[in-house]
């Protein structure tokens, strides 16, 4: 009986095809690789996003008309190069380039009175010195006079007293003395009048003295009060200065100007409106917009990736690789901001530059197969459960 088994399972391997055993070989090959593909090798995983543009990695400044006017002059065209602080448009200032006029001629005015009136105080000092002067050598003289009328009448009275002791003795007659004593009285008066004279005259020119001061001093508040007036139209003209400059729009900075509004003498604009656009120099980056499912916990700081620009195919131009640098943690309009550095010592026939638009894939995780089917299986089993349950 052992001999015939023997013999049997030798006869149904001879009888068994080749292919047979190479299909078994072939499909064992296959498995193995299979499994080994599923949990060895790593694929990578990639988030997309077609809203992508380049920018330079400064802000853009938008240039706005500060107020409501009508257009004088526009310096603005596209791809000029420009200067901070260029003028880009002027409005029309008219009206207070005139009253600017106006208040430099009332300005103007008020100085030419000033200085009239700082002439005539001058000349009212100089009256006053020379009246000053006048009036003391006046005085002096009075003083004089007077002295000389008080000695003529003490030498009159000196005489009356010697005639009356005459006429007491006989030796004068009475028509002689009574001569003598009206001379003395008559002198005594004179002398009296010289010495009101004098006070009289201090008195005058106090009086012509007081009414010079009062004088200059009305002049020189006339002066104040004109003086007070220069400061106000200073303020005047300066807050009209700065009308006439919230007219001028300036570059707000150097750079290239990426957008300009047509504008064309005696156009208006309205308060806020744009009027352009200037790109700053600098350095190029990439802003991408993603879904906050695709980027929330998924995107994160030095992910590499690859940018392909729409109007230079990727198959001829090839794709420019860069890395996120930046990941916004706030959902803005519906989206999240995602920024990519361009990968530094780039050589590439794309001309890089501000607004070109693309799209953007980020590397964001390497895993296996088998991992993957685990998270397909996992994440439908949570949703039949949710379903289930609502």
């Amino acid at each position: 009986m052992p001999t015939s088994f023997t013999h049997t399972l030798c006869a149904l391997e001879a009888d068994r095809p080749a292919w047979a055993t190479a299909g078994f070989l072939i499909g064992g090959l296959l498995l193995g690789g299979t499994v080994y593909w599923a949990t060895q090798v790593e694929v990578r995983l990639y988030e997309a996003s077609q809203a992508a543009r380049l920018e330079v990695d400064r802000s853009v400044y938008a240039v706005a008309s500060p107020l409501a006017g009508r257009v004088m002059k526009s310096h603005l065209s596209i791809s000029q190069q420009v200067r901070e602080g260029e003028v880009l448009v002027e409005l029309n200032c008219a009206a207070e380039q005139l009253e600017i006029r106006e208040q430099e001629a009332r300005q103007q005015a008020l100085r030419i009175e000033i200085d009239a009136l700082q002439t005539q105080i001058a000349s009212e000092s100089a009256a006053r010195g020379q009246e000053r002067q006048a009036a003391g050598v006046g005085k002096e003289q009075t003083r004089a006079q007077a002295r000389q009328a008080e000695i003529a009448a003490g030498q009159a009275e000196d005489e009356e007293r010697r005639m009356r002791q005459l006429r007491a003795e006989g030796l004068v007659a009475e028509q002689t003395y009574q001569s003598v004593k009206a001379n003395a009285l008559a002198l005594r008066a004179a002398a009296q009048a010289q010495a009101i004279a004098v006070d009289h005259a201090g008195e005058e020119q106090g009086t012509r003295d007081s009414d010079r001061a009062s004088k200059i001093r009305s002049l020189e508040s006339q002066i104040a009060g004109l003086t007070a007036q220069i400061p106000e139209v200073d303020a005047v003209m300066a807050r009209l200065r700065f009308e006439i400059e919230r007219r001028v729009v300036r570059a707000p900075v150097a750079g290239r100007v990426g957008e300009a509004a047509t504008l064309r003498p005696g156009a208006v604009v309205k308060e806020g409106e744009k009027l352009g656009a200037i790109i700053p120099a600098g350095n190029m980056r990439a802003v991408a917009e993603f879904p906050p499912q695709s980027a929330m916990g998924r995107i994160r700081p030095g992910q590499p990736a690859q940018l392909r620009l729409d109007g230079f195919p990727w198959i001829v131009y090839g794709s420019v690789p860069a890395h996120v640098e930046r990941v916004a943690s706030e959902v803005r309009d519906g989206s999240v901001r995602v920024e990519l550095a361009i990968d530094r010592g780039l050589r590439t026939s794309i001309p890089l530059q501000h607004g070109l638009p693309g799209g953007v894939e980020i590397e964001v995780e390497r895993t296996t197969p088998w991992e993957l089917v685990q998270r397909h299986v996992g994440r439908r089993s949570s949703e039949l459960r949710t379903r289930e349950v609502q």
